[in-house]
């Protein structure tokens, strides 16, 4: 029985995402990786972490561990030979140039910005995330969504609308005017 749960929970959990995190991978660095190999170690962990503890995010959890697997992979090619397949720059990791606190206060952002689409309804949130993170079309998201292209655009303008006022309830715009 645990076997058909936990077959169900990929199905219903993994599963849908599976060719998004596909995309951006390979939108990020083409031709870098093995895409196979890299989704499937990602599945891997993701299912070894479930069964460690209760997973609130699976999606989330599965973009960032593919993500990083896929940084962890350019970076031991970095190692292992002289010209690696991306230039290491690409990967946005730290601008030697940027001083450290930029490098942080840009990494907050980012976290206070996650938060932000997290509080968005489901399907704002769901149609924002395809067109800002995947990278998606409008006319993409019309179709992967079955809603109208007209839908898309509004739902795009509302998530912008609801991320910003919560980034400003946070205290973002306050901490880049003073230049905190």
């Amino acid at each position: 029985m645990k076997e058909l749960s936990d077959d169900r929970w990929y199905r219903e959990q993994l599963a849908p995402h599976e060719p998004l995190i596909r995309n951006w991978i390979r939108s990020r660095y083409p031709d870098a990786l093995d895409l196979d190999d890299l989704i499937q170690d990602a599945l891997l962990r993701v299912i070894k972490a479930r069964k460690k503890s209760e997973m609130k995010s699976p999606k989330a959890f599965f973009f960032a561990t593919a993500r990083n697997l896929a940084i962890d992979t350019l970076r031991k090619k970095k190692v292992l030979f002289t010209t690696a397949a991306v230039d290491i720059h690409e990967l946005e990791l730290m601008d030697d140039a940027e001083p450290v606190e930029e490098t942080v206060a840009r990494n907050h952002e980012l976290e206070v910005l996650t938060r932000a689409i997290q509080t968005l309804p489901k399907r704002c949130r769901r149609v924002f995330t395809l067109s800002k993170v995947y990278g998606m079309s409008y006319q993409e998201i019309s179709e992967e969504m079955g809603i109208s292209f007209h839908t898309v655009s509004s739902q795009i303008a509302i998530g912008l609308k609801k991320c910003m006022d919560y980034m400003q309830k946070h205290g973002m715009e306050s901490e880049r005017r003073h230049g905190k």
